[in-house]
């Protein structure tokens, strides 16, 4: 009968430390290797569509620097967030690297005075923004919908600091019919 109860005492101790291990692990991968996200809005037409679901992953951005056309994950600035509230991530395409110069004019994004060949977006944009110097460990991020996305070029403060990056969007795992890679072009 004592053996009884030892076997007993033993599955839920075994039981409860996997419980805890899966946890434990889940969250880790969640917080340091890649987590799902879902797009709520358009401003990522047509790539990406409203519901969405895809995989960030958060590694590659500790070995080397975003580059240009990845869709990134990232903490909005504080202007867009109501006191109080807790931010919600937004996702757009990196357009401007540390360094750069951008302006937007006669519906043509333009890079050190070289036009940018962009056939991922919905429509030119319909407005001007710029000249603007990229500053070091900042980005310029336009959502791929550019005359309907909240994004550098409507922030009082038009750059987004390398800090505020969650990770790269990789994969979209949802609807079905839309699996896939994301690349940067």
């Amino acid at each position: 009968m004592d053996n009884q109860k030892n076997q007993s005492a033993n599955i839920w101790v075994e039981s409860l430390q996997t419980i805890g291990l899966s946890v434990v692990l889940a969250l880790g991968i969640r917080q340091f290797v890649a987590e799902a996200r879902y797009i709520p809005t358009g401003s990522m037409e047509p790539t990406l569509q409203v519901n969405d679901r895809l995989v960030v992953e958060k590694i590659s951005y500790h070995l080397g620097p975003p580059q240009r056309g990845d869709i990134i994950v990232f903490w909005p600035p504080a202007e867009l967030t109501p006191a109080g509230q807790q931010p919600n991530a937004f996702i757009k395409r990196v357009v401007g690297l540390p360094g750069d110069t951008l302006e937007v004019v006669d519906a043509q994004v333009f890079i050190n005075d070289e036009p940018l060949d962009e056939d991922y977006i919905k429509a030119p944009p319909n407005y001007s923004w710029g000249p603007e110097v990229v500053p070091t460990e900042s980005y310029v991020v336009f959502g791929d919908n550019r005359n309907n996305s909240v994004d550098s070029h409507a922030w009082s403060e038009p750059f987004l600091p390398e800090d505020q990056i969650i990770g790269r969007a990789v994969v979209r795992f949802w609807p079905p019919g839309r699996v896939g890679l994301l690349n940067r072009d």
